[in-house]
C-alpha cells in the first residue's frame, strides 16, 4: 500500500549514454509509479520503467519550455502527494545546472520525503568521450564549471569573469548561442587569444560533433559546421590534447544510423554490439513474437514428449516458447528423458542450457539445410521427430527428414505478428535520407518491415540505404521484395552479422 505521501527521486539520467547512468538511478526508475523526465535524459532509460508508470515528458529544447519550472516543480509536489513514487529524471546531475536545488527546496517547503541521486555530468563525461580531459599535470591543477547561459543583455553578472579567466581549464554549459560574448570576456579580461577551444555537441552518443579552434577562430569555426545545442564548451591547453586522445568517435560505425528490425525483445543484443562500433541504432521492430492462437497441439506435445526420439529447435523463440508451456504446465527438462535434441545455431544451443539441456547435434552453418545435413549421418527411418517453431516457417526442414522416414509432427510454438508501433517514424526518416544501414535477422523481418512502408513507396524509399541480411534466406527474401541487398552474414549469427558489417565498412577505413 502507498503511505499518504510519496516520495521523489531526484535521478541524474547522464549524459546521454545510457549505459552511464548509475546503479542507484537504474534502480529509481524501474520502481517508479510517475517518470518526470527531460529532454536531454536517454530514451532508452525509460524503458527500464515498469508498465504501470506514468510517463510525462517536460523537456525544455531551445527556449520551448513543455512545462515551466514552476509547473514542474508544482507536479512533482502534486504526483508524490497521491503516495506515488515519483522518479525525476534529469539529464547529467541534477545539481550541476539542472534546477534540481530549485526542486529539492519546494519538495522541502511542501513536506515530500525526496532522495538525490547523483548523476555524471556532461561537463566531465562529453569532454572526455571527446578525447580531452579536463585535468593534465602538464597543463592545469584547476577546473571551473561555468554557465553559458546567461541573458547578454542583463546589467550585472553573476559570473567573475576575470576570476574565472585565471582557471587553467573552463567548462561552459549551455553556451553556443553566447559563445561571441564568452570569447569577447575571456579575452578582454587576459585569456590568450590562442588559447585551445572545443565544442561538444550531443556527447557520449553516437550523434556526437566536436569542433575546435582557438579564442580567435571558434566563433567562425562553429558558424561554419553550424553547430547548435545541446553543446558542452571547453576552453584550455587540455584541448590540444585531443589530437591524440581522440577514441569514441574513432570506432568504425561512428555517425552511422541503423535501424534494428528485430522483434523488441531480442533487439537489445544487436543494438549493443552496433553501438559499441559507434552506430546510432533505432529499434523499428518490424514483428512481435506472441503466443499461438491455440495451446493445445504443443500441450499433446508435450504430453506425450517421452514418445519422441528428437526434438529440434529452430530458433532461440521456439526454445523459450516451448520450454516456458512445459513449466507452465508443470513440467521440466527431466521430461525429455531420452530424448535427442538438435539445435540451428549456437545462439538456439545456448537457450536451451539454460533450460538445463544440451543439443546433441549443432550443424556447421545455422539454416535448415544444414540440419538435413547432419541427419544424414542417423538412421531415421521410423524415428519420431517434434518440431516446436513458429508458424508459417519453410517447410524444407519437415519435408526432407519425412524423406529419410522420420514422422514429423509440427507444432506451433509461438508467432510473428506485424509490429506497427514506428511505421510512420521509419517511413519519414527514409525520406528525409536519415538513415544509412537497415538490418534483417529473418525472412519475417524484411517481410513484415516492407509491409510497415507506405505501399508503392516501399522499395523507393530504400534504394539508397545499405541492406544487411544475417543470412542467404533472409537476403533472398529481401531480393524478391526488390531490395538490393549489400551485406549478408558468413556466418549466420548476430556476431557474424555486425562483423559482416563492420567489413562492409571496411572496419571505418571506408
Amino acid at each position: 500500500m502507498k503511505s499518504e505521501k510519496g516520495k521523489v527521486y531526484l535521478v541524474g539520467a547522464g549524459p546521454g549514454d545510457p549505459g552511464l547512468i548509475t546503479v542507484k538511478g537504474r534502480e529509481c526508475i524501474e520502481r517508479a509509479d510517475v517518470i518526470v523526465y527531460d529532454y536531454l535524459a536517454a530514451p532508452a532509460l525509460l524503458s527500464l520503467a515498469p508498465d504501470r508508470a506514468e510517463m510525462i515528458y517536460v523537456g525544455k529544447k531551445g527556449g520551448d519550455h513543455t512545462l515551466s519550472q514552476d509547473g514542474i516543480n508544482a507536479l512533482l509536489v502534486e504526483k508524490a502527494s497521491t503516495g506515488a513514487v515519483v522518479t525525476r529524471l534529469k539529464g547529467g546531475d541534477p545539481f550541476i545546472f539542472g534546477r534540481g536545488g530549485e526542486e529539492a527546496e519546494v519538495l522541502v517547503e511542501a513536506g515530500i520525503p525526496f532522495e538525490v541521486v547523483p548523476g555524471v555530468t556532461s561537463a566531465i563525461a562529453a569532454p572526455a568521450y571527446a578525447g580531452i580531459p579536463l585535468t593534465h599535470r602538464k597543463f592545469t591543477a584547476t577546473l571551473s564549471l561555468v554557465t553559458g547561459h546567461e541573458d547578454p543583455e542583463k546589467e550585472e553578472s553573476n559570473i567573475d569573469w576575470p576570476a574565472i579567466s585565471k582557471s587553467g581549464t573552463l567548462v561552459f554549459f549551455m553556451g553556443v548561442k553566447n559563445l561571441p560574448l564568452i570569447v569577447r570576456r575571456l579575452m578582454e579580461c587576459g585569456k590568450p587569444s590562442d588559447t585551445p577551444v572545443a565544442l561538444v555537441r550531443w556527447g557520449t552518443t553516437a550523434r556526437q560533433q566536436t569542433v575546435t579552434g582557438t579564442l580567435e577562430t571558434i566563433v567562425e569555426n562553429v558558424a561554419a559546421a553550424k553547430l547548435k545545442s545541446p553543446s558542452i564548451i571547453v576552453v584550455g591547453q587540455v584541448v590540444s590534447l585531443r589530437d591524440t586522445m581522440q577514441w569514441f568517435e574513432n570506432r568504425p560505425l561512428f555517425g552511422k544510423r541503423i535501424i534494428v528490425t528485430r522483434a523488441r525483445s531480442q533487439a537489445s543484443d544487436l543494438t549493443r554490439m552496433l553501438a559499441e562500433h559507434g552506430a546510432f541504432c533505432m529499434e523499428a521492430p518490424s514483428i512481435r513474437i506472441v503466443e499461438p492462437d491455440d495451446y493445445r497441439p504443443v500441450d499433446q506435445a508435450i504430453a506425450g514428449l517421452p514418445g519422441y526420439d528428437w526434438v529440434v529447435f529452430t530458433s532461440v523463440n521456439g526454445v523459450t516458447h516451448f520450454f516456458e508451456r512445459m513449466l507452465a504446465r508443470r513440467c521440466d527438462a527431466r521430461r525429455l528423458g531420452s530424448v535427442k535434441t538438435a539445435c540451428i545455431g549456437p545462439a538456439t544451443a545456448k537457450k536451451l542450457r539454460e533450460y538445463g539441456v544440451l543439443t546433441d547435434i549443432i550443424p556447421e552453418s545455422y539454416v535448415a539445410e544444414s540440419v538435413v545435413q547432419a541427419f544424414k549421418n542417423q538412421n531415421m527411418d521410423g524415428k519420431r521427430v517434434l518440431l516446436p517453431r513458429a508458424m508459417e516457417a519453410r517447410t524444407i526442414l519437415p519435408d526432407e527428414l519425412r524423406n529419410m522416414g522420420a514422422q514429423v509432427d509440427e507444432v506451433t510454438a509461438y508467432k510473428t505478428v506485424e509490429d506497427r508501433d514506428n511505421a510512420s517514424t521509419v517511413a519519414d526518416q527514409l525520406r528525409e535520407g536519415g538513415i544509412d544501414l537497415v538490418t534483417f535477422t529473418s525472412s519475417s523481418t524484411v517481410t513484415n518491415f516492407m509491409a510497415l512502408l507506405p505501399a508503392g513507396e516501399a522499395v523507393d524509399l530504400m534504394k539508397n540505404v545499405t541492406v544487411a541480411c544475417i543470412g542467404p534466406v533472409t537476403a533472398e527474401t529481401a531480393q524478391k521484395l526488390g531490395l538490393r541487398v549489400d551485406v549478408s552474414a558468413e556466418t549466420y549469427t548476430i556476431p557474424g552479422l555486425v562483423d559482416a558489417i563492420l567489413a562492409h565498412y571496411g572496419d571505418g577505413k571506408q
